[in-house]
């Protein structure tokens, strides 16, 4: 039977980094976003790791894409919680959307209820899914294979003979003649250089490293609009209640601002950007 906890049974909670540090490093996975743990799969494999035989890895689609499968990685998520007796709602229609709040306190309560329930017991994340990639940043496929060389054409040797009028010695010599290849027709597409598939090769790794800088940017932003909207609350009751001496000082680290920092003015407007549109 597992320890079951609640949402506000820890103290502080973890950044988006150090949640997908510690999945990263527990499953040997690739996560780079809190959105892609919509699939279920990291959750039935903590649970493998937590309570063995609670639930069939050959049953988890570690590679999911469809909405369907990862449905069906939660109910593999919620058999094993009514096995082990665990007091936990799992919002199934909700976290297979991917959307970040909803993914994001999910995995704040997983992670209470793994440290829990952790024994401390090693581990091997890989064997236990047969070697499969997890996490959004895998990639399926083989590896890249070299880009075959056309062989060089061998020359042709050509015997000469010149035949000299009569009462000269006979001369023969050997003469070598350069093949020459074809000439491309124009429908004919021509194959990439060397230099042309190590650019191609690069053009695909900086964009690759663009759209992992994009995703981390959306997290963030996501990340910082929760956070906003907590305090925003959090400011909102406490102006219900303001005369309270414990309430002001709450208030005031609220609007406590840093050496330095000028805040807008009601228009909208910061010093300088306006200026900069009169000049237009």
């Amino acid at each position: 039977m597992a320890i079951n906890v609640t949402n506000t049974s820890a103290a502080d909670p973890l950044s988006r980094h150090q949640i997908l540090s510690w999945v990263n490093e527990s499953l040997q996975s690739n996560y780079v976003k809190i959105e892609e743990l919509c699939t279920g799969a990291a959750y039935c494999q903590f649970m493998d790791m937590l309570f063995p035989g609670t639930l069939s890895m050959k049953k988890v689609k570690f590679t999911s894409k469809l909405e369907h499968e990862y449905i069906q990685n939660f109910k593999l998520l919620q058999a094993a919680f009514t096995k082990m007796q665990v007091d936990q709602n799992v919002e199934v229609q909700k976290l297979v959307k991917g959307r970040y709040q909803d993914n994001f306190e999910f995995v704040q309560w997983f992670k209470k209820f793994f440290d829990a329930n952790h024994d401390g017991r090693e581990y091997d994340a890989l064997s236990r899914r047969d070697y499969q990639e997890l996490g959004g940043s895998a990639k399926k496929g083989s590896a890249r294979q070299p880009a075959a060389v056309a062989p060089r054409p061998k020359p042709i040797v050509q015997n000469i003979v010149r035949v000299p009028p009569q009462g000269e010695t006979v001369v023969e010599y050997s003469r070598v003649v350069p093949q020459v290849r074809p000439a491309r027709s124009a429908g004919t597409k021509a194959s990439p250089s060397r230099t042309a598939g190590g650019d191609s090769l690069k053009v695909q790794e900086l964009t690759q490293q663009l759209e992992d800088l994009k995703g981390t940017v959306d997290g963030l932003e996501k990340e910082r609009d929760f956070y906003f909207g907590k305090l925003r609350d959090i400011e909102v009751l406490c102006q219900d209640e303001s005369e309270s001496p414990a309430i002001k000082g709450i208030l005031d680290v609220l609007y406590a601002t840093e050496e330095g920092f000028t805040a807008p003015d009601e228009g909208g407007e910061i010093e300088g950007v306006a200026d900069e549109q009169e000049e237009y």
